[in-house]
């Protein structure tokens, strides 16, 4: 299985990285976050653009890009608009979504962007996957579920369906009803580690119920995980510094 390598850090080997959401709605609110993390050494920053009041304004976003980069050096950055359909803050339409990342790509301010694949019809998945990788940008293609966990055969099949569209790391989230729906996000994860992925994953269970698959990932295969400095991106984020610790432990007892 191939790592990827972002800036100073390397996706796919040793204990799972840790990407930390900064949700500021305003700009001040995002810089002010950005600069919380200069601190508390977090392997990746995701800046979650859904919930930017003025992220339909390119200019704007251009602007913050910028700033945040000045503030964060070589630490990676991942570019999120989640959308309504998928759990997040806001909503547009495929096209709408579609000019945002690809206006993101173009300006190379960020290291990586999220690309929700599975909601987009194939062929444009594959542009902006294009588009993106053309910049030198890494690409998540990420799947979440924030009503249900499918059956385990299914969430194999998501993320074998991700990697076929070239992105560089699959990623899949699942809400879970009860503790099974964690253990078959588990085994999923597993499987497709040991069957077919030729590339980091990640995954993950959300809520209470899905917390220990949060910390799990490199037993079960999943590359990187995320962690909350102050409000969280999603249901179960566990405050980053005591994951990075969790993480430590987990990652010494299995040597």
């Amino acid at each position: 299985m191939r790592t990827i390598k972002v800036r100073n850090i390397v996706i796919g080997e040793g204990i799972p990285k840790v990407c930390v959401p900064l949700v500021g709605e305003t700009r001040e609110e995002i810089l002010d976050g950005a600069r919380l993390l200069t601190g508390l050494h977090a392997d990746m920053v995701e800046w979650r653009a859904d919930w930017f009041r003025d992220v339909f304004s390119i200019g704007k976003v251009m602007e913050i890009a910028v700033e945040l980069r000045e503030i964060l050096g070589e630490c990676p950055i991942l570019f999120t608009f989640r959308t309504g359909r998928e759990g997040g803050e806001k909503e547009l339409s495929i096209e709408q979504y579609a000019e945002l990342i690809q206006d993101v790509a173009t300006t190379g301010l960020v290291d990586l962007v999220d690309i929700e694949a599975l909601s987009c019809p194939e062929s444009l998945a594959k542009e902006l996957v294009a588009a993106a990788h053309e910049m030198g940008m890494v690409v998540i293609g990420s799947n979440h579920d924030f009503e249900k966990t499918v059956p385990k055969e299914e969430m194999v099949k998501k993320l074998r369906k991700l990697q076929s569209l070239n992105v560089d790391i699959p990623k899949l989230a699942v809400m879970p009803k009860n503790k099974f729906d964690t253990l078959a996000l588990l085994e999923a994860t597993l499987e497709m580690k040991e069957k077919y992925a030729d590339r980091p994953i990640i995954t993950m269970s959300m809520a209470k119920d899905g917390v220990v698959s949060r910390v799990a990932g490199e037993i079960f295969g999943s590359a990187v995980t995320f962690g909350s400095v102050g409000k969280a991106s999603a249901p179960g984020q566990l405050p980053s510094e005591e994951l990075k610790q969790v993480l430590s432990i987990l990652h010494q007892a299995i040597q």
